[in-house]
């Protein structure tokens, strides 16, 4: 799906930059930002930790950071 998202432009390169050392796309390593930031026990307070499962759940999204990691970064 595609939408539009506003960015500080520093941090844009940034994750471009990153995007290419890792030869996958911006929205992939946007991806990946936001399970490792979902899946870290510090990243968000208990409540926001069950809201996001909760929103997860009722949105499908049933696979994880592994799931993403193994699918891209995997030789194959």
């Amino acid at each position: 799906m595609q939408c539009g998202v506003r960015l500080e432009r520093r941090l844009l390169k940034v994750l471009k930059a990153l995007a290419e050392y890792l030869d996958i796309s911006l929205a992939e390593v946007i991806e990946l930002c936001a399970l490792t930031a979902f899946e870290q026990p510090d990243g968000f307070s208990r409540g926001t930790q069950k809201r996001i499962a909760a929103l997860r759940e009722v949105y499908e999204v049933d696979y994880g950071l592994s799931d993403l990691q193994r699918r891209l970064f995997v030789a194959g």
